[in-house]
């Protein structure tokens, strides 16, 4: 379905009014529109098949590498399908290519692109992790994201500082020595890794 901006515009308007606030004061006047502006952005992914920009921004190799390609630390954004609240943090992936590779941009327009959406964060790793998979024909992939959740600290635990890191293998890469050479190399030459 695509995202109807007035219907949100008017849905944030009934949000303003049972908040107990006035959306017809000067200061309220243009945040409905603010709203639903933000929304469609923050959702632009929806419908967007990952999967597709890595195939079709694909090269085919004359022989398939035996090596790891990893891309770490890509910062996205995404919004709790739970509370509507953001959560933002970076996203590793490591992947075993077989006789196709991506451009590094397109691995960071994947990730964009399912994050650009209602999303709940292990459903996000276990997506990104197929669209590499399926895209680019992948031996073995690692998918790492490690996020801050506005909801964990703006309400309810109020925890702030936390982040919840998942993991989703896929291939070659569940294999446990290769998974742990997979994660070596995504928080190599990290503090925290």
């Amino acid at each position: 379905m695509p995202f109807d901006e007035a219907r949100a515009r008017a849905a944030v308007e009934s949000l303003l009014l049972a908040l107990g606030e006035d959306p017809s004061r000067p200061e309220l006047a243009e945040t409905p529109a603010r709203v639903a502006e933000s929304f469609s952005e923050m959702l632009a992914g929806t419908g967007v098949d990952p999967s597709a920009i890595l195939a079709d921004g694909a090269v085919v190799l004359d022989v398939a590498p035996t090596e790891t390609v990893a891309l770490r630390d890509i910062p996205f954004r995404s919004v709790c399908e739970h509370h509507l609240l953001p959560f933002a943090g970076s996203a590793s992936v490591a992947y075993l290519p077989g006789d196709r590779v991506a451009g590094l941009g397109r691995i960071a327009r994947a990730v964009d692109a399912v994050a650009s959406r209602l999303q709940v964060q292990e459903r996000l790793t276990e997506q990104l992790a197929t669209a590499v998979e399926e895209g680019l024909g992948a031996r073995g992939v690692l998918v790492v994201l490690s996020a801050a959740h506005s909801c964990l600290w703006a309400r309810g635990s109020r925890t702030a500082g936390a982040t919840a890191v998942t993991v989703a293998a896929r291939g070659a890469f569940t294999d446990p020595v290769r998974r742990q050479e997979a994660l070596a190399l995504v928080s190599a030459g990290r503090s925290d890794g």
